[in-house]
Order: C-alpha cells, then sequence, then structure tokens
C-alpha cells in the first residue's frame, strides 16, 4: 500500500495511567484546598476512576475538568486552531494520501489537524478518533463550516477502537504522544489496525528544544514549569527526541525521523503573533495553578515569566526558536 511519499491487554495499562495521575492530582488539590468533586473524580467507589465521557488524559490547568494537560477551555480551543494554522506547512509538507485509502487520525481534538487533513487528500477517507465529545462536536462544526465531506468523527478510546485488525491503510497521530503514559504501547495498540504495508505519520514537539531572545531567568522558569507539570502527570514534553526508538519498539519498521524547526524574529511579525503569542505563551500560562500549587515557582517570578515573554513578541531583537519532529514509518 503506498503512503503519504515513503510505503507501498489495554485495560491493565489505563489502570495504571490513571492510578499514577489520581495520586499527582489527589496532592495538587490538597495543596490548593480544592475539593476533589470539583474536577469530577469518582473517589468514592472506585479512587482514580475517571468517567467515560471523558479523556483518560488528566488536565492540571485552572479548568476543573480531567482532560489533557492544557486543558479544555475556549481560549485553548483558540489556541489549538491558532497553533494548526501558523505551522499548518511545516505539519502537513509531503503528506497526503492516495484515492480510496482509509486513514486514522487518533486523537483528533478539536479537528485542528483534519481540516488540512482531508482538504489536502480529497478523495482519501478520514476517520477522526477522541474520547472527547466536547472537542468531537467542535471538530465536527469545523468540517462541516469548511465544507469537507470525507472525514467521519467517533467518540472511543484510542486504546480500545471498534474497527477490525489491519482496517486502515494509513494511521496519523499529531501532538497525541506526549501525553500518554505509555506511548510505545498506545502506538502498538493502534499498529494493529493499520493493514500490513500502510503507513504510520506522527508529529511531536519537543519543549527542551526552545531557545528564545532575551531569555531571563523568570522566563525560563516558567517555561520549565510547562515541562515539569507535564512530567508529574507521567507525560513527556520532550518526546520529539525519542521518537525514533519509540516508533520502532511500537513495532513499525523503515522509521526515519525529519526536525522541523520553527525560528521566528522580527520580520516575521504575522508567525511571531500567531506562533509565540497566540500558540506558546498561553500553553505555558495554562500550568500556572499546578506550578504555583507544586511549589516551582513563586507568584513574582510566574508573572515576571510570562511579562518577559511576551516581551520576546515586542521587542525588536526579540526572537524564538523550536523543533518539531515528524516521524514516518511502515507497517
Amino acid at each position: 500500500m503506498e503512503g503519504p511519499k515513503r510505503c507501498s491487554n489495554v485495560n491493565t495499562f489505563l489502570s495504571s495511567v490513571l492510578t499514577f495521575q489520581y495520586s499527582v492530582i489527589t496532592d495538587i488539590l490538597s495543596i490548593n484546598e480544592i475539593n476533589s468533586t470539583q474536577w469530577d473524580l469518582d473517589t468514592a467507589d472506585h479512587p482514580g476512576k475517571i468517567s467515560k465521557s471523558e479523556p483518560c488524559y488528566i488536565s492540571m490547568t485552572n479548568e476543573t475538568t480531567p482532560a489533557y494537560v492544557h486543558g479544555y477551555s475556549e481560549r485553548e480551543t483558540e489556541r489549538l486552531y491558532d497553533q494548526a494554522g501558523s505551522v499548518r506547512n511545516l505539519v502537513h509538507q509531503g503528506t497526503s494520501y492516495p484515492p480510496g485509502s482509509k486513514v486514522l487520525e487518533a486523537g483528533c481534538g478539536v479537528g485542528a489537524q483534519t481540516v488540512t487533513l482531508a482538504q489536502n487528500s480529497p478523495e482519501a477517507r478520514f476517520y477522526s478518533v477522541d474520547w472527547a465529545e466536547k472537542s468531537l462536536s467542535l471538530a465536527r462544526n469545523v468540517v462541516q463550516s469548511s465544507g469537507i465531506s470525507n472525514v467521519e468523527f467517533l467518540q472511543a478510546d484510542i486504546f480500545d477502537l471498534p474497527y477490525e485488525e489491519e482496517f486502515f491503510d494509513h494511521l496519523f497521530v499529531c501532538h497525541l504522544l506526549e501525553h500518554l503514559l505509555e506511548p510505545v504501547t498506545g502506538l502498538s495498540a493502534l499498529r494493529t489496525h493499520v493493514k500490513i504495508g500502510g503507513s504510520l505519520t506522527v508529529f511531536e514537539g519537543d519543549h527542551g528544544s526552545c531557545y528564545f531572545h532575551p531569555q531571563s531567568k523568570e522566563a525560563s522558569m516558567a517555561w520549565n514549569c510547562l515541562v515539569e507539570v507535564q512530567r508529574r502527570l507521567g507525560a513527556n514534553s520532550l518526546i520529539g527526541r525519542e521518537l525514533y526508538p519509540l516508533i520502532n519498539d511500537s513495532g513499525f519498521r523503515d522509521v526515519r525521523i525529519t526536525p522541523k524547526m520553527v525560528y521566528i524574529d522580527q520580520s516575521l511579525p504575522k508567525l511571531m503573533d500567531s506562533f509565540v503569542s497566540k500558540t506558546i505563551i498561553p500553553m505555558v500560562e495554562g500550568v500556572k495553578v499546578p506550578a504555583l500549587g507544586l511549589g516551582l515557582i513563586d507568584e513574582k517570578s510566574w508573572h515576571k515569566g510570562i511579562d518577559d515573554l511576551h516581551q520576546i513578541t515586542r521587542l525588536e531583537k526579540g526572537t524564538f526558536c523550536y523543533t518539531f519532529f515528524k516521524g514516518e514509518a511502515c507497517n
């Protein structure tokens, strides 16, 4: 089966994810004197159990909804669309699928990548899956408003999909693996639904690749809070550098990793606004509550750090650099 240019027991795992993340949440809630019911945690019958109406990735944002680390607020939705728009070519360059292909998009979220995927391959069929119905509702709306008809959405657990083995020709994963406690297990579970000879395309960031100027102590502290909060959730915001062994260990073959650097200075004001002001800084701001609650930073340093990050976008000498990683492989 030709690919985008190159290629012709789960319950126990989920239980371990929930148990680990629940312990982190309990500590932070205790520090901030927040009642556990505000987080919709069913602690009476089964500590750590999450309602199946929401994802198993726990949020440590100022939103009181179990979700992934950045939350499900309207601001986060806007951030995701801004991010998708600002790095569209970086993510999707060279990724298109043949007519008649069945493509699984795992963890589609609000559809930020779905629209471009479907537009670039109008004769392929996309099956976009996510656990959060609220996100899927937004994804359906944005796809419909774009006049796209080659996408089907499904609310499902990506570790227990209701599809047959080897049902899909191709698999697309973007900004999902960093939120998983065991990304190899997750990718292996998804691989069972991909035909032999089918392809995998993965796109992930690496927060350790971030450099900016001017770089104050407080700005660096605020940025590192993002990395540390996610680490304490059992996730990995440095996953970009690990894509090659991760994909290999999940059973795919012919793995190729391509670094995709974003460098921005004041000669690119639109990109500075869409990527740094509207994507990067809001992502950092989203972990304020857990960062302060865990004692990773004091409030004065936090506010100065955020202000200094904003200064990068305003100063004539301000620059920002970040590297994404694109992985491609065959099944």
